[in-house]
């Protein structure tokens, strides 16, 4: 007997067994028109059910591949099943970029943007922002390219597969660039009170970790090296230590991570944190994300604090990072510069699970939006609050799939009145 399917980090198991990997965009287009209940399934990084089904998980990893670089548009069309460590590789080879990446290279194209998944950087949105072009297979089975130029546009790239199976997806791309990374160590707790915007200005991308625990923080720092005012970095800098030793993520040994003490090297492995050929905390952790408003920052950490006793001793490690402001609907940084407080907790899913109202409760006065693709506890009223197009998003869900074909438990949840509730 098969063992059960599960999502990447085994903490949930899919309510089915039956995946379906059509190797044609025909084949997927009868899949998706003779099926009744279907999800899209990216790399199963979620944590929670948002890819789940009682019917048919479909991947697209096994279509024709496509990498299509357009110079003349500055843009570059894969297939959405393709991850984003292999992306990038391809991309540099060629001479290109992608404006930022997450911590995990591993991620699929598709999945990621379906959830507004993101890197850190002020200046730069998630991985959604690049996107200038979606190919998808609607719930009759039609193929159907939607492009900037489309009234949807904007509802359909953050689309958490609830609108069709995404199959192409054509991205902004800029010149290649070489990075570095520094680290620092024994950041004051105060100096997140007092120098936020300094902290994260202070690189092209800049990572804060912290455990609700020690008084201190640590600071990673990704540079690009064609943006040279920040360099050298100082020895001493907010009274932080820049690190000459490697700094391991918990859980994680120092050859997992991407190269640290400065050591030049090509933007798609010094973005993430981790390297393509490892796979970090695997079936260790569950995660939770909240993003708001990044002029709450400190406001936010300190609501956090208050609850220490409740939260530290279920935390491995928060990372606090920040996201450019987009116009995507369902994206989390919709309209507004903003702030992440991640969790990466330990694997007590009851414990987790009893926490979060206390978080989201203590984080309402700062409008907190989740992460799509990890543990929340907001309900539909909440979430309505939220997002300004959330009604027009609902109106989208109900014309692209009137049968309901890629509802599951979790847009229920938090979609109702698209399910006819």
């Amino acid at each position: 007997m098969a063992a059960p399917l599960t999502n990447w980090a085994g903490n949930v198991t899919f309510s089915t067994d039956q995946v379906s990997a059509p190797t044609s965009l025909e084949e997927l287009q009868t899949v998706v028109a003779l099926t009744h209940r279907l999800r899209p399934l990216g790399t199963a990084h979620s944590f929670n059910r948002v890819s789940d089904t009682t019917g048919t998980l479909v991947s697209v990893a096994g279509l024709p591949p496509r990498f299509e670089i357009d110079a003349s548009r500055s843009t570059v069309t894969v297939n959405a099943g393709m991850r984003y460590g292999d992306v990038g590789a391809l991309l540099h080879h060629a001479g290109y970029a992608l404006p930022n990446l997450a911590s995990l290279p591993h991620i699929s194209v598709g999945g990621a943007i379906a959830t507004a998944t993101h890197g850190s950087g002020t200046r730069v949105g998630n991985l959604a922002t690049a996107v200038t072009a979606l190919q998808l297979v609607t719930a009759d089975g039609s193929l159907v390219e939607i492009d900037s130029t489309d009234p949807d546009f904007e509802g359909c790239v953050v689309s958490l597969g609830a609108l069709g199976v995404v199959t192409a997806a054509t991205l902004t791309i800029e010149p290649a660039v070489e990075l570095a990374q520094w680290i620092y160590t024994d950041l004051p707790r105060a100096a997140l009170d007092d120098g936020v915007e300094e902290i994260f200005a202070s690189a092209y991308s800049v990572s804060v970790f912290y455990d609700w625990r020690s008084p201190v923080a640590r600071v990673w720092r990704k540079h690009r090296l064609d943006e040279p005012e920040h360099l050298p970095p100082p020895a001493r800098w907010l009274g932080a230590t820049l690190a000459e030793r490697p700094d391991p993520d918990v859980g994680n040994t120092f050859d997992k991570l991407t190269e640290q003490f400065g050591v030049p090297g090509p933007w798609h492995l010094r973005l993430p944190h981790f390297r393509m050929e490892f796979t970090p905390s695997h079936g260790e952790e569950l995660q939770t994300e909240y993003l708001l408003p990044l002029r709450h920052a400190a406001a936010a950490i300190a609501a956090v604090e208050s609850l220490r006793e409740q939260v530290a001793p279920l935390v491995l490690v928060s990372e606090f990072r920040t996201v450019a402001a987009d116009d995507l609907w369902m994206s989390p940084s919709y309209r507004r510069e903003t702030f992440a407080c991640h969790f990466t907790w330990v694997l007590d899913h009851p414990g987790v699970t009893a926490v979060l109202p206390l978080i989201e409760q203590a984080l309402e006065p700062y409008s907190p939006r989740p992460h799509w693709g990890k543990l929340f506890a907001m309900g539909a009223e909440r979430l309505a609050r939220r997002y300004d197009r959330y009604d027009e998003f609902v109106a989208l869900m109900r014309r692209y799939d009137p049968d309901k074909k890629f509802r599951n438990g979790a847009l229920d949840v938090w979609f109702p009145l698209a399910a006819g509730g």
